[in-house]
């Protein structure tokens, strides 16, 4: 890259946005920040400011936004607040690529703007995906956008294809960790804290991210995502557990071969090569060595006892709006669990009645899917409620 590439980063205050600006700030003479914003984060997101002066910053939470403005009011730089300003920055003609490190939903319109607008998209909110996968990928192929994955399971997928994009996939094998609870029965599960679901054993991620990859949830999504990133049928989509997260995934061609990436546990990896593709950066980040994992594991997931990664495969073969639905339960799922207002086995349980609920729409607009969003998580606090 001859000049610095401009990066919008939506959601700097999050860990997939601050593990970006690391990146970005070891790499200063390829990459400069022009936006950031954050929803609630305000004093984090007035040190990065000032840290790597942006264009503009913008906070999602518009009662923060005088104490923000009054932060950088000696700074050169731009602040707004709301939502409707994260979705109005991204289409500056001055941003080369957008970075969506949103959390859940949220992602969805920016993420839309951004592709309406012509820019590359380094997506690291797979909800956008799932929510709206078909309209997301006409979308792109009709503003003739490129979508880099930023998820590790999706990364590993894609550095596997480069050079192969002329040869079919016979199937793609996405790993999972299998989280906090790998190995454990429903009779343990039944009353685990929301504590113990955010003991990660590899990756440092935010909390809901963190509770779906302790229920599965989180490969489910994954899997949904996979679908529209890459093209492909549910069963092409295999998912293996393989506690060390050192094989990050695999695909398999029709000649039988498989390819896989491997690597430490560093999401800063997925995020330089989505900022800098085609080309790869040196970095300073940790080696891996074989002679300190001997032993890697991999297992069949136990969809018996997280039945989320079941929930997702039918979602993704029902196809429509149902995926959307399944996402909205969700995130009222994890949320109502981090408040303790349900145990952990009970969001599976919340989930599948919710989606139950939702009348199904095979080819859904926009606006039915923003509709299908809203009526979700109003069944679902519903359902909260009468517990």
């Amino acid at each position: 890259m001859s000049t610095n590439k401009r990066v919008a980063i939506l959601g700097s205050t999050g860990s997939i946005g601050t593990q970006a600006l690391d990146v970005i700030q070891q790499h200063s003479d390829k990459f400069q920040v022009e936006v950031l914003t954050a929803q609630n984060n305000k004093d984090l997101l007035i040190k990065q400011a000032i840290a790597f002066q942006p264009n503009v910053v913008v906070i999602g939470n518009d009662n923060y936004y005088q104490e923000v403005k009054d932060a950088l009011s000696k700074h050169p730089i731009k602040v707004y607040a709301g939502a409707k300003a994260i979705a109005s920055v991204v289409e500056m003609e001055t941003v080369d690529i957008v970075l969506t490190a949103l959390v859940g939903y949220a992602g969805l319109i920016p993420t839309i703007k951004a592709i309406e607008a012509g820019k590359p998209i380094a997506l690291a909110n797979k909800e956008t995906l799932v929510v709206a996968g078909d309209l997301i990928t006409k979308l792109a192929k009709e503003k003739a956008v490129n979508i880099y994955p930023v998820d590790s399971e999706h990364s590993a997928i894609f550095q596997c294809l480069v050079g192969e994009f002329h040869n079919p996939i016979e199937k793609i094998i996405l790993t999972a960790s299998g989280g906090p609870f790998r190995g454990k029965d429903r009779d343990y599960l039944k009353n685990v804290t929301k504590e113990q679901a955010l003991k990660h054993p590899n990756w440092d991620m935010g909390a809901k991210i963190t509770i779906d990859s302790a229920s599965l949830m989180n490969k489910g999504l994954e899997v949904i995502e996979a679908k529209w990133l890459f093209g492909l049928d549910a069963d092409q989509i295999d998912v293996v557990v393989h506690p060390q997260s050192i094989v990050h995934s695999l695909v398999q061609f029709e000649d039988g071969s498989i390819k896989a990436q491997l690597g430490l546990p560093d999401m800063r990896i997925p995020i330089q090569f989505a900022l800098s593709y085609p080309e790869r950066i040196k970095s300073d980040f940790q080696r891996f060595d074989f002679m300190d994992y001997p032993n890697l594991q991999f297992e069949k997931p136990d969809r018996e006892t997280f039945k989320n990664l079941d929930l997702a495969f039918t979602a993704l073969k029902k196809g429509g709006n149902a995926a959307c639905s399944l996402n909205a339960a969700n995130e009222i799922a994890v949320a109502a669990f981090l408040q303790d207002k349900v145990k952990f086995l009970e969001m599976s349980a919340l989930i599948e009645q919710s989606m139950d609920k939702i009348s199904f729409i095979k080819n859904p607009s926009l606006e039915d899917l923003i509709a299908t969003d809203r009526e979700t998580r109003i069944i679902s606090e519903e359902l909260i409620s009468r517990k």
